[in-house]
């Protein structure tokens, strides 16, 4: 099983793919789009959860979005009819590190799609190709909430914690205007969904070839979570404005 499925399968059950819950990802959309006539860009949108739900509750948005996986793309296409929002959707099959928009953003998203990027830092340099001046960025990446284990690094990378990741991005040219900060609840929630989605989808599907590969991935991802990286790992995400335009 390929990556790009086993997401897929993976996220089944969780609102976007990323530790948030409704409420979270709504404030964070809300904070976006104040005005309700933004035109949104997502690098790495995967099936466009982001990109749906704004368009659901901004009439007057208009969005485009970025992934290699064109599962994904056509699932977002298919939740956009029956949300009755696929004219005011654009959808893109290519890298999101090197595509290219003919006019501005007002918002660019890019939540938990850093590692497409190379970092926190390269998916901010993407963002700002594409983005409008007064326009705002919102970005979703790791950092550690704790000093983490040799384990939990050699599971995850390098991160800092909140108030280094803060110093990079600001060092970087960009001014946080807001910021959300997961929850335990929603850490937790998020993994037990992962986790749990594609150990449903394996035991519900024992003769499919990619079964037993499924069911070894999630009890491996279970593993490194519990006994890994779950008491260090954090997960934020900012809304950024250009320091100087």
């Amino acid at each position: 099983m390929d990556r790009q499925t086993r997401s897929l399968i993976a996220h089944t059950d969780h609102p976007v793919e990323a530790p948030l819950d409704d409420s979270s990802v709504d404030r964070l959309l809300r904070r976006a789009l104040p005005r309700g006539d933004e035109r949104v860009l997502d690098l790495g949108c995967g099936e466009g959860a982001w990109l749906l739900r704004a368009l659901h509750h901004r009439p007057g948005v208009t969005a485009e979005g970025v992934d290699v996986s064109e599962e994904a793309l056509e699932r977002a296409r298919r939740n956009a009819k029956e949300a009755r929002v696929e004219e005011r959707l654009t959808l893109h099959r290519t890298e999101a590190a090197s595509f290219a928009a003919a006019r501005p953003f007002d918002v660019v998203l890019s939540v938990g799609a850093a590692h497409a990027f190379g970092g926190l830092l390269p998916t901010l340099d993407a963002a700002r190709r594409h983005l409008a001046p007064g326009g705002v960025v919102l970005a979703g990446d790791a950092y550690w909430e704790r000093e983490p284990s040799g384990r939990a690094r050699e599971l995850l990378g390098e991160y800092e914690d909140l108030a280094g990741t803060v110093d990079k991005v600001t060092a970087d040219g960009w001014t946080p205007v807001y910021a959300h900060q997961s929850t335990r609840h929603e850490l937790d929630d998020y993994e037990w969904n992962w986790t749990g989605s594609l150990s449903r989808w394996a035991l519900d599907n024992p003769h499919h070839p990619d079964s037993a590969e499924a069911l070894r991935a999630a009890d491996r991802h279970r593993e490194e979570w519990l006994r890994g990286y779950r008491d260090s790992f954090g997960f934020v995400c900012l809304l950024l404005r250009r320091t100087v335009e």
